[in-house]
């Protein structure tokens, strides 16, 4: 039985809900290259900028089965992940994690049904907020986010912030390492 591998530092993945990775993978545009473990499938959707592995639905957040989709693909400026026109085609949630310690880029975003809930993007470099829509749920009030931006906020987001958001959202695939699989991933390629 092959064991799941988890993921989520210097990574980007969606995370949909009550869908399959047929589904996830068609509603991205990519070719399903069919099933393959978790440590080769996480491998190479980290490694490679062309492939997106995409896990069976996974039990998290609010008693839903969420199926994730994560790989170096996700994260080029030159893919549009668009979480609005995902949740609308799949008539579902969407949300989309990055985080990039190395850049110290970390964003989240979270759809359903074509309508935007919620978006916050964080460059620590700069100290800058990238993107703002909605207002913050708990648990981002948790992590220090103001009720309102404004010019006297202060936000200070790092890795384990986003992977605290996704954890309340839906699940913190970092926490999945070593836990039984339920199915092999799936893997998608670009064409």
């Amino acid at each position: 039985m092959d064991v799941m591998v988890g993921f989520g530092g210097k990574q980007a993945w969606l995370a949909v809900a009550g869908v399959d990775a047929y589904a996830v993978l068609k509603a991205l545009g990519l070719k399903d290259l069919g099933e393959v473990s978790w440590r080769d499938g996480i491998d190479l959707a980290h490694l490679t900028d062309d492939r997106v592995a995409v896990t069976p639905p996974l039990p998290g957040a609010r008693d839903t089965l969420w199926t994730l989709a994560t790989g170096r693909h996700l994260l080029s400026p030159a893919t549009s992940t668009d979480v609005l026109e995902l949740s609308a085609t799949l008539h579902t949630e969407v949300q989309f994690f990055v985080t990039h310690r190395v850049t110290e880029t970390h964003r989240w975003q979270r759809a359903a049904d074509g309508e935007l809930i919620r978006a916050f993007g964080y460059v620590g470099r700069s100290g800058a907020v990238t993107s703002w829509h909605g207002e913050p749920g708990p648990v981002e009030r948790d992590l220090g986010l103001p009720a309102e931006l404004d010019e006297d906020s202060t936000v200070l987001i790092n890795e384990k912030d986003v992977l605290r958001v996704a954890d309340a959202w839906s699940i913190d695939p970092t926490t999945l390492t070593g836990r039984a699989a339920p199915g092999p991933l799936r893997l998608g390629a670009t064409d």
